[in-house]
Parts: structure tokens; C-alpha cells; sequence
């Protein structure tokens, strides 16, 4: 009875030890650079897909919603050029003279007079003074409207699109903390929404990464959630400032500047909220790594106390300043 006792509890410790290296957020643990950051400021993830499909690369409509908006709109101009450019060429290969209205003699004059007309039909505007003269021509003005058409079709969706898909302004302070918290001390570091639009049910998980060294010599990166004193939040109009308590069961009990560093530890946030304009999920990612971490320090307060009026007011540009304090 005593052997099949303790042989359950080896077994059982071992089904514990194997879904420890199991955990993780979907990096894996077989991941040892120690050169970059899982997470970017910008809340990318620090990773890049290689021989992927073809249609999988060519989803253009996901890539033009997600793109920058100078991108997307010299992504939008140059389509209408090279358009514009196709269909000037299939007129003066069927003939200029047979778009009544140009009068250019030259071949770039007679390219600019087709391209300009492929323009006003494009975007079915027609001006009047070109025409087309002719089956093949007329034919050609036909599908290049209906292209037209389907084109700022496609256009106005996706502009739509971009303007309607909430994104959430979420500005975390620039530097993590490790501050004395209550009688012993905490990690902590602030956020503000940055936006008009106000987020409720606020949620955020944070969890620790660091490099481990197994017992057979191997590093491997493991995962811990940290518990935070307040994880979620019913509204968000000012900053909050996020607390782990370092106690005797934390991650971070003992852990020093130096262990860090060589330990490559990053701290993952995750935010998930509710926009109150379109009442859509938004969620957002940032990270700080092991040299973003001040120890001995406390966030300055950003309320305004100069002003009279009765109305809370932050100052967003304060969400980075702390000052230095002992720690416990």
C-alpha cells in the first residue's frame, strides 16, 4: 500500500514538473534569444512568418485595413496611376484618333491626353470635351467605368472599414517600476487612455518571462502569471497604476538587477476592454523588458491641482515621471 502510495505521488509530481514546461503563451519554451523583446512597444509581436502560401500572403484587403494611413493612401494612389497608365496605353494601342477632343501630335502629349481621359472615365466624371469615337474604344470606356465603379466600391469599404474598427489609445508609462508597496515592495507600472472614447471592463493579465536553466543544462523560457492587487477595472476615465505585491510566492521574490539581466526577463501585458462608442472588444499588448525596470522609485501623481473647476483633470504627459524611493 506505501509503495503503490509513493509510486502515485512520483508519477503525480511528475505530471506537475511536465505541465510546468508546458505552460506558456504561445512562444514556446525552446525560445533562448536573449537579444530581443517577445512583445514590441508598439504591441507587435517581435516574430516574422516565413514561406508562407501565396494566398495567404495576398490577402490584400486585411493588409490595406491594418496599414498606416500615409501608407495606405500612397498604396491607393499609386493603384489609380498604374491603372490610369493600363488603360492609357490600351487606347493609343487601338489609336488616339479615335478619342475625339485630343489634338497632341507627340507621343507623351497623346499618352497625357488618354491617360487623362482614362481618368475622367474612371472615376466617371467625363468632362465632355474627350469622347470615344468607334466600337473598340467605346467598348474599352465601358469596362474601365464599370473597373471604376468596383474599384471606389472597394475603396469606400475600405476606408470605412478603418474608420470604423476601434482601436484603443492605451499609453503606458515608459518605465516599470519597483517601489516599496505597503510594508514590503511591489512592481508596478501606470496607463492612461489616451482616446476621447471611453473603455469599461477593463481587464489586464500580466505574466513574467525569464531563461531557466534545466537540470540536464539546457535554457528554456518559462512563463508565470503575476497576480496583480487589481486586474480589472468596471471604467477607466483616469490613470492606473497596476501593483504586484512581491511576496514570499511571487515570481519575483529575491530577484535582484543582475538576475534579471541574465535571466533575459520580460514582463508581457495584455489589456482587453470594451469601447463604449460601437460596444466592440478591443485589446491591446505592451512589454517591458529587465533594462526598462527602475528599482527604488514611485510614480509622481498626474492630477492637476492648480486648476479651480470642479472636474477631475490628468495630465497624460506625467503618466512617465516617478521620483526615487527606498525600497522595503
Amino acid at each position: 500500500m506505501t509503495t503503490h502510495r509513493l509510486t502515485t505521488k512520483v508519477k503525480n509530481s511528475k505530471l506537475l514538473e511536465k505541465e510546468e514546461e508546458r505552460r506558456d503563451l504561445g512562444f514556446g519554451t525552446r525560445l533562448t534569444n536573449d537579444s530581443g523583446r517577445l512583445i514590441n512597444t508598439d504591441g507587435t509581436f517581435n516574430a516574422r512568418r516565413i514561406n508562407v502560401s501565396f494566398w495567404a500572403w495576398l490577402d490584400i484587403f486585411h493588409r490595406l485595413t491594418v496599414l498606416s494611413w500615409p501608407r495606405f493612401f500612397l498604396v491607393v494612389f499609386l493603384i489609380y496611376f498604374v491603372v490610369n497608365c493600363f488603360f492609357s496605353l490600351l487606347y493609343m494601342l487601338i489609336g488616339v484618333e479615335h478619342l475625339q477632343g485630343i489634338q497632341a501630335t507627340g507621343t507623351m502629349e497623346q499618352f497625357w491626353g488618354a491617360f487623362f481621359f482614362s481618368a475622367q472615365t474612371l472615376t466617371t466624371v467625363g468632362y465632355g470635351h474627350v469622347a470615344p469615337v468607334g466600337l473598340m474604344v467605346s467598348a474599352l470606356s465601358s469596362i474601365e467605368s464599370l473597373v471604376g465603379v468596383l474599384g471606389f466600391a472597394i475603396a469606400s469599404g475600405l476606408v470605412y472599414g478603418r474608420f470604423s474598427r476601434p482601436i484603443p489609445k492605451i499609453l503606458f508609462s515608459r518605465n516599470a517600476i519597483f517601489a516599496p508597496y505597503l510594508d514590503i515592495n511591489g512592481w508596478m507600472f501606470r496607463m492612461i487612455n489616451e482616446s476621447p472614447t471611453e473603455l469599461v471592463d477593463v481587464r489586464v493579465d500580466v505574466s513574467l518571462s525569464r531563461l531557466e536553466t534545466l537540470a540536464n543544462g539546457q535554457r528554456s523560457r518559462r512563463y508565470y502569471p503575476l497576480k496583480l492587487e487589481r486586474s480589472q477595472v468596471n471604467f477607466f476615465p483616469l490613470s492606473w497604476t497596476l501593483v504586484h505585491p512581491i511576496t514570499e510566492t511571487s515570481p519575483l521574490y529575491g530577484a535582484t538587477e543582475e538576475s534579471m539581466a541574465e535571466s533575459d526577463t520580460e514582463f508581457l501585458v495584455y489589456v482587453r476592454a470594451i469601447e463604449e462608442t460601437f460596444l466592440q472588444p478591443v485589446h491591446a499588448r505592451y512589454s517591458f523588458r529587465y533594462e526598462e525596470i527602475v528599482w527604488g522609485a514611485k510614480f509622481s501623481p498626474m492630477f492637476d491641482s492648480g486648476k479651480t473647476e470642479e472636474i477631475v483633470r490628468v495630465d497624460v504627459q506625467k503618466i512617465h515621471d516617478f521620483e526615487p524611493k527606498t525600497l522595503n
